[in-house]
């Protein structure tokens, strides 16, 4: 687990509480350690947050809409524990801009990427609206993000799907999609 660098004081403005959100971040293009850990620095620097924990670094398979690619560049990936008071919708949006910060064109669905940050839960929020699908739609079939997880919260629940401890063990027998990048 890496600690990001001290936040300044918390914002004095009255608003929403804090709530911890977690974020998955990848990337298989470039030079990808240091994007994930800028990244990290980058969200921690928002405005309405609190804290960020980031868990260690973890080299995985790209996965296509196929399956797994192991002829596609590898990903590193990662997730951050996010304390914010940040509306949901803001947050992803400003992942979003970070995303664009580090050069992320959108051109295909699961292709190569500099950075990919996906919102995967929001306190115990749980949202089926289009532009905001939390928890994210396919977080528990996939190791990497809650072996990650599981590392920075031995306690963490994906909401409406279970304990992650639990849904790691499942993938790890075959009981479910077992993506790995």
């Amino acid at each position: 687990m890496v600690r990001m660098p001290p936040i300044p004081a918390r914002d004095p403005r009255p608003g929403r509480d804090a709530v911890t959100a977690v974020v998955a971040l990848g990337a298989n293009l470039g030079e990808r350690s240091r994007t994930i850990r800028n990244a990290a620095e980058r969200i921690a620097r928002l405005p309405l947050v609190d804290d960020v924990r980031l868990s260690d670094l973890h080299e995985t398979v790209a996965v296509r809409l196929d399956g797994p690619d192991p002829e596609a560049p590898g990903y590193v990936n990662a997730v951050a524990l996010v304390t914010t008071r940040l509306a949901p919708q803001v947050l992803l949006g400003l992942l979003h801009a970070i995303e664009e910060e580090h050069g992320r064109e959108r051109r295909e669905r699961w292709g190569d990427r500099t950075l990919d940050l996906d919102l995967i839960a929001y306190g115990d929020l749980r949202s089926d609206d289009p532009h905001l699908l939390i928890p994210h739609p396919r977080a528990a079939e996939r190791l990497f993000v809650l072996e990650p997880w599981l590392e920075l919260d031995a306690e963490a629940v994906v909401p409406g799907r279970g304990r992650v401890a639990q849904l790691v063990d499942d993938l790890r027998r075959g009981e479910g999609s077992a993506e790995d990048g």
